[in-house]
């Protein structure tokens, strides 16, 4: 009987509950067609900390060396390391991991050489489709010289590489509290952070996929709330709080206030810039309007695109961009193969913060310049239908600009929204910004209305 894989393969990667959804049988078939797609005589393969992330991601590899492919195997590892050793071994790779999804949750993230991605568009469909001919029918049959399984660590490859991308040589002594949330950042930081001048104050550095504390979703305001206690607590100057796969970053400041990644994005877009004078830099379209100015303010071109890692990549791939950013705290680097990586984007601060005298909510607070709502959920019956009355709502007035890049986005003078339906739950995702605290509230409550009448 075929595998229903509706339900795991989602656009841009696999993902679902082990082993009601997928297990280690279907890890090994989607190992033999992830190197027959790739056309690839060698891949790597990492792991994150959940108790089922070994056994599927040897089963991935033993799927593909069945079919002729040698396997380097790097073990635990954080999915921006992963990204690392496809890049720098130019080899095509696959990350196991559900990110910040709950313990029973496992999945694979794959990548081409040198990490360019792989989606729907660009693979994952045509794996999707081996995988359930081959489950429905039997397994390919085996290469005639099966491929190798070797192991090599690269962590502190990938530290140096990281370090060797962001001058620290003016970095003063800092405290930073960092909340790993028992994820990969506890695997990753003391390696990149051991020859700073820092003070590192860790929580839930203990590699747990069972997530004991919190869950690893540092943008749920709920998951960060021990690392702002701390920071205060401390006296520290900042604070770190990684998700699950560390492929992402969230930042806090000496008060214990979250910082907007839109103010991360837009501070590590002028230095980029200061790098290399005249770059463009991505953002996506649900990024604060400082992103934007501060680019151009610093002499860049912006590039704005719809919400996702494949769309960004893609758009830093065509226009040669040296850094895009989300407001989901994913940031990606031309020097790091256009690749996220939420541990650069943290050396930026430190060097930023730690290269002037000031506390940091000082320095990002040219960078914060707008009120926002942050993205808002709401559960609907019929997506399009409230999408369809919000547009109608909003559509026929001449002073506002409405596209349909991603979603709706409806922008005025001094306001904007986007409202976007979820892929994969009966959801619509809103986002609002203003150029002043009332104005944003009074938009956000006008939509979610609409949104939310029965």
């Amino acid at each position: 009987m075929a595998a229903d894989l509706s339900q795991i393969v989602k656009a841009y990667d696999v993902r679902g509950v082990v082993p009601d959804q997928w297990d280690e049988a279907l890890a090994e078939l989607f190992g033999a067609a992830f190197v027959q797609v790739t056309d690839a005589s060698a891949i790597v393969v990492g792991h994150d900390m959940r108790p089922s992330s070994p056994g599927l991601s040897g089963a991935f590899a033993r799927g593909a060396a069945a079919r002729g492919a040698d396997v380097t195997l790097i073990g635990l590892c954080s999915t921006d390391q992963l990204y690392f050793a496809s890049g720098s071994l130019g080899l095509p790779g696959a990350m196991f991991t559900a990110s910040h999804n709950p313990a029973q949750y496992n999945g694979i993230k794959m990548c081409r050489a040198g990490a360019a991605p792989v989606g729907q568009d660009t693979g994952l469909s045509d794996i999707r489709a081996l995988v359930e001919q081959w489950s429905a029918s039997g397994a390919p049959a085996p290469a005639a010289t099966p491929g190798t399984i070797s192991e090599r660590d690269t962590l502190e490859e990938y530290a140096a590489h990281l370090l060797s991308l962001v001058d620290l040589s003016a970095l003063r002594p800092l405290k930073v509290v960092v909340d790993a949330g028992n994820g990969m950042g506890g695997h990753t930081v003391p390696t990149v952070f051991a020859s700073l001048p820092v003070t590192l104050v860790p929580m839930y550095f203990e590699l747990d996929g069972t997530f004991p504390n919190h869950e690893a979703n540092p943008l749920d305001p709920a998951n960060i709330v021990d690392l702002q206690e701390r920071v205060r607590a401390e006296g520290a100057d900042l604070g770190l709080a990684f998700d699950g796969d560390a492929d992402r970053c969230f930042v806090v400041d000496e008060r214990g206030q979250g910082i907007s990644p839109s103010a991360i994005t837009a501070l590590v877009a002028a230095r980029e810039l200061a790098k290399h004078p005249g770059g463009t830099v991505i953002h996506n379209l649900i990024t604060s309007w400082s992103v934007p100015e501060v680019v151009r303010e610093n002499g860049g071109t912006a590039v704005r695109t719809r919400v996702g890692h494949s769309f960004i990549k893609e758009e830093m791939a065509t226009t040669g961009a040296i850094f895009g950013g989300e407001h989901s705290a994913h940031y990606y680097f031309r020097d790091f193969w256009n690749a996220d990586t939420g541990m650069l984007a943290a050396l930026h601060v430190l060097a930023a913060l730690g290269g002037q005298d000031g506390p940091l909510s000082e320095l990002v607070a040219q960078y914060d310049r707008y009120a926002g709502s942050g993205e808002i959920n709401s559960t609907v019956d019929d997506q399009t239908a409230r999408m369809a009355a919000v547009k109608a709502a909003y559509g026929s007035h001449d002073d506002l600009a409405v596209d349909e890049l991603d979603g709706l986005t409806v922008t005025a003078a001094d306001w904007w929204f986007n409202l976007r339906a979820s892929n994969t739950e009966p959801l619509l995702r809103l986002n609002v910004e203003a150029r002043d605290e009332a104005t944003m509230a009074k938009v956000r409550d006008e939509v979610l209305t609409l949104v939310r009448a029965s």
